[in-house]
């Protein structure tokens, strides 16, 4: 694996998990602004997982843009999960 994923094995399942969660709100983010078939199974299950992920910022940003008001409100979660996760492997691998 790459030198991110290098190290103590917790620190790596917490990096790992705090990638796919923010892949999954950046795929979602795409797909909306793409304008991808919401009837598509994939894109219906990332946008259900993508809602659950950032059910706690859900309408923290109410700007008139549909487009912004999605990439703020998904966009936002992706980067405190990439944020936490990296703080909280740096401190496991540390300790």
């Amino acid at each position: 694996m790459s030198r991110r994923y290098g190290g103590n094995p917790a620190a790596t399942a917490i990096l790992i998990a705090a990638d796919i969660a923010a892949l999954i709100l950046i795929l979602w983010i795409a797909f909306y602004l793409f304008k991808a078939n919401p009837a598509n199974d994939l894109v219906d299950w990332v946008h259900h997982a993508a809602n659950w992920l950032a059910g706690w910022s859900r309408d923290l940003f109410t700007v008139d843009s549909a487009n912004w008001r999605t990439v703020l409100n998904f966009g936002l979660p992706a980067v405190v999960y990439l944020l936490i996760g990296q703080a909280v492997a740096g401190r496991v691998n540390h300790s």
